[in-house]
């Protein structure tokens, strides 16, 4: 920064001035020929077509218009094409006056040898800097544009899937079909008679030509509209007829050929559009996208009567869109809700019976031989069948009719009280490809209202497909189906619903959603998270909606009215209805605690489990709440694999007595839920294998641990080799003599297991292992006699054996892996000799020497065996 000011000169003062002084002049040849597109600083703008009206044909060309005009800011007034050669010779001419350099004042003040620039110099710069417009002593030129590499970019850059040509002209056509039928609300003599009151679109296929056709009944284009809707790129005939007509009614349409038409040169090298208006003779649009297009009036084609029909001449490559099969599966992902028909001109094969052919003999020569009174019998036989019957046979023949292929009506448009249940099943089974007759276990119909208006249908499959957590953060699938005023548009966009509730099936169809030029891709608008919200909040409901009215859900409730639901049919199909959603998705609901912090609360009122008074079936918190102790202050549980083994667990016997109810969570999942979940309605959770563990306080607790303080400390020494924290005196054993818990914040037993067992993890490495603290049965028996042993002897080594296999068997028994489980076996061994009062020092005796040399002999005679079956054989 101070490199100009020790040099006393301004960079940008001398490059002002020599701008001033430069002619600006380069060639007009140079400047107004075509430049190419992919220069770095050019900015091509496609220009507005123009054109001339010829007696039969008119041919135009998307070239810049030598003159052009444009409109002065100061004078406001049109210019013509000699303006540029007006200014030119202004620049000529002020050119030779001489320029004004900018005047520098020295100042000599706190600042030795600084330059500071005048305030006139200063206003210009700041006026120069800030204004927006062009110049008027400047000469101007057009931007230039090479059309056909520009539809080049635009075809290829805007769409990647070639698949959604069809997607877009249906669209096309349904937006026809709909201005027309606006349209005859207030004039129904626009349908006109016949075939053109059929509001419909029909596809049809050429296989030897490679032309597939799209035909629609719809309002058409005049002349004029086929030049400014196809000829001008990205112009929306929809949005101008919208502006229109908005103060007459309310049309929601996407925007007639648009950007979308284009996607059609994907898989077309020529396009033929033909359009009939009410109000004009019939035309024919062509082009090859290669910068220029013709319209021409057709008389060589068949008269449409009304709307427009497009003709696509496919390239070699996009042969697979000549296949009836190619294109239903299209028309069914993409365009299965419009509300206009859509028929495909379809092959089918149909039995058909023909006259038999006379020179058939072989009938004849398998017939055996008979007499002459058989064979007059027969021939009259045969006289009078024939009488009656005429030969035939049955041969396979194919013919062509019209195949709908849009049968699933649009529910979601309407009311959900007009809607049956059987309508809600078909439409269920087309969106999961299942024609099953299983229904979905729940399903919710809604219309949101406000800042952003959208329609949606939530439903709750029976099953979970099998790979549905396996590449849960991975796979961007979503079974929600986004549609924009009944268009498909995606189904891989999983920003309106959260990961956890992928599961869910349905679609939901807006129209006010935002969307780019292609639809493939939404913008990052505020309107998603409010729709992403409201979807959350209606699939959580009905979730909750579907555990309430399962009769096996309330089975808490005393409420009269309740049992007189219970009894009725459509609840007895209601029942163990959740049991079955939560044993297919509940772990989703898992990972909805984990991720989702702002529904928390809501989903932990959909967790289910099994308890230690729950009788194997499964409670909820509220439940589990509902039945707590007066005084209780946490809500109790534990973790583990399996819940026999947990019912076992030396952790509950005193819970147990006491008559407190505990929760098991034998899923692998429930331990990083409960790092997330640690409260609710008020109520803590406590682990009850951890340390804090309160169940009320006892007067004697004093007492025993100054009894056992010197057991305590002499076993803390004694473990010190097994990173043991603290021994203290237990309130939570009951017949176990002993218990290892860990820290309140550390991981558990079964959370080690688990950390262990994961295919990346290094053994030593990574672990935030709590500190253990063993804990003791004071009124236990072995404990009592080890205090006494350690008041006599605290060195005894016999007693030190056993208090470090006590340990290594409560380690064991409270669910750790051992860290060495051939020092634990020894110690089981030494215990089992002392036991049986065998010497703790007696050897293992030595294998005998003569049982080897036996083994030897056998081996020898059995390969002498070998060698005398081979000799044998």
């Amino acid at each position: 920064m101070e490199s100009w000011r020790l040099s006393g000169k301004r960079p940008f003062l001398s490059t002002w001035h020599a701008a001033t002084s430069t002619k600006l002049t380069p060639p007009r040849s140079t400047i107004l020929q075509n430049q190419p597109l992919d220069l770095p600083r050019w900015h091509p703008i496609p220009h507005l077509p123009q054109y001339i009206n010829p007696p039969n044909q008119t041919t135009i060309i998307s070239k810049p218009n030598p003159a052009f005009k444009r409109f002065s800011e100061d004078r406001n007034e049109e210019v013509d094409s000699s303006f540029s050669q007006k200014l030119h010779a202004n620049a000529e001419s002020d050119s030779d006056e001489p320029v004004d350099p900018p005047k520098v004042e020295e100042k000599l003040g706190a600042v030795p040898h600084g330059l500071s620039t005048d305030s006139d110099v200063v206003k210009r710069e700041a006026e120069s800097m800030s204004r927006k417009s062009l110049r008027n002593n400047a000469e101007k030129f057009e931007f230039q544009a090479e059309v056909s590499r520009l539809m080049d970019i635009l075809i290829n850059s805007l769409y990647s899937n070639k698949d959604i040509f069809l997607r877009e002209i249906i669209s096309n056509a349904s937006d026809a079909l709909d201005k027309i039928r606006f349209l005859s609300l207030t004039d129904k003599e626009v349908l006109g008679e016949g075939d053109d009151t059929k509001l419909e679109i029909q596809i049809k296929l050429d296989k030897e030509n490679k032309i597939l056709t799209i035909r629609d009944r719809g309002v058409g284009m005049t002349k004029e509209e086929l030049i400014k809707n196809l000829g001008t790129i990205a112009k929306s005939g929809t949005s101008a007829f919208m502006e229109k007509m908005q103060t007459r009614g309310d049309l929601n349409l996407i925007g007639q050929f648009g950007v979308g038409f284009y996607s059609v040169y994907l898989i077309a090298d020529y396009v033929e559009v033909i359009s009939k208006h009410n109000d004009e003779k019939q035309y024919v649009w062509e082009s090859k996208a290669d910068g220029a297009f013709a319209i021409s009036e057709d008389t060589y084609n068949e008269p449409l009567g009304r709307g427009t029909e497009i003709r696509l001449h496919l390239k070699d490559e996009a042969g697979e869109y000549l296949e009836e099969s190619k294109l239903k599966d299209l028309v069914r992902k993409y365009s299965e809700f419009i509300n206009f028909p859509i028929y495909l001109w379809a092959s089918k094969e149909v039995d058909v019976e023909v006259p038999a052919e006379d020179n058939d003999s072989s009938d004849d020569e398998e017939k055996p031989e008979s007499t002459d009174g058989e064979e007059k019998e027969d021939e009259d036989s045969d006289k009078d069948e024939d009488e009656e019957k005429p030969k035939t046979k049955t041969i396979k023949e194919t013919t062509y009719e019209w195949e709908h292929l849009n049968d699933v009506k649009a529910i979601w448009l309407r009311s959900p009280k007009e809607v049956t249940e059987e309508e809600y099943m078909k439409f269920y089974h087309s969106l999961a490809k299942d024609f099953g007759d299983e229904k979905p276990l729940a399903w919710s119909h809604f219309n949101a209202e406000g800042d952003v208006e959208f329609k949606a249908v939530l439903f709750v499959p029976t099953k979970a497909p099998t790979d549905l957590y396996e590449s849960y953060y991975t796979a961007n699938r979503s079974n929600l189906k986004l549609y924009v005023r009944r268009v498909f548009i995606s189904d891989e966009f999983d920003a309106l619903l959260p990961k956890f509730l992928q599961f869910l099936m349905g679609l939901v169809d807006s129209d006010t959603l935002p969307l780019n030029v292609s639809r493939e891709m939404l913008q990052q608008h505020d309107s998603l998270k409010t729709i992403k919200k409201k979807l959350i909040r209606k699939a959580l409901d009905m979730i909750r909606k579907l555990a309430e009215e399962d009769p096996d859900e309330s089975h808490d409730h005393k409420d009269k009215k309740v049992a007189e639901v219970e009894e009725s049919k459509e609840n007895d199909e209601k029942r163990g209805q959740y049991t079955k959603f939560w044993n297919e998705f509940g772990k989703s609901i898992k990972l909805g605690i984990v991720e989702d912090s702002t529904n928390r609360n809501r989903l932990a009122k959909l967790l289910r489990f099994k308890t230690t008074k729950s009788d194997g079936k499964l409670t909820s918190l509220d439940q589990y709440i509902s039945r707590m102790k007066s005084g209780q202050k946490d809500i109790f549980y534990i973790t583990g694999s399996i819940k026999d083994q947990l019912e076992k667990s030396p952790f509950l016997e005193r819970l147990k007595k006491k008559n407190f109810e505990v929760i098991f969570f034998t899923d692998p999942m429930d331990e990083y839920l409960m790092q997330y979940l640690m409260e609710y309605e008020d109520k803590k959770f406590q682990n009850v294998s951890k340390e804090g563990l309160k169940l009320g306080k006892d007067s004697k607790d004093k007492e025993v641990k100054e009894s056992f303080k010197e057991l305590t400390k002499w076993w803390k020494e004694t473990l010190a080799s097994e990173n043991v924290d603290d021994v203290k005196i237990s309130n939570r054993l009951a017949d176990t003599p002993c218990v290892v818990v860990t820290n309140k914040y550390g991981w558990s037993a079964n959370m080690e297991r688990i950390m262990q067992s994961q295919t990346l993890s290094e053994a030593g490495k990574g672990h935030t292992r709590g500190k253990r603290v063993l804990e003791i049965n004071a009124r236990h028996p072995i404990i009592m006699e080890l205090r006494e042993r350690v008041v006599k002897d605290p060195k005894d080594a016999r007693v030190k054996k056993t208090a470090q296999l006590m340990y290594q068997t409560a380690l064991m028994e409270s669910g750790f892996l051992l860290p060495d489980p051939k020092d634990f076996a020894s110690r089981v061994y030494d215990s089992v000799k002392t036991s049986l009062s065998i010497d703790p020092d007696a050897a293992v005796e030595e294998e005998d020497e003569v049982e080897e040399v036996l083994e030897v002999e056998v081996e020898k005679h059995t390969e002498v065996s070998h060698e005398d079956i081979k000799d044998e054989l």
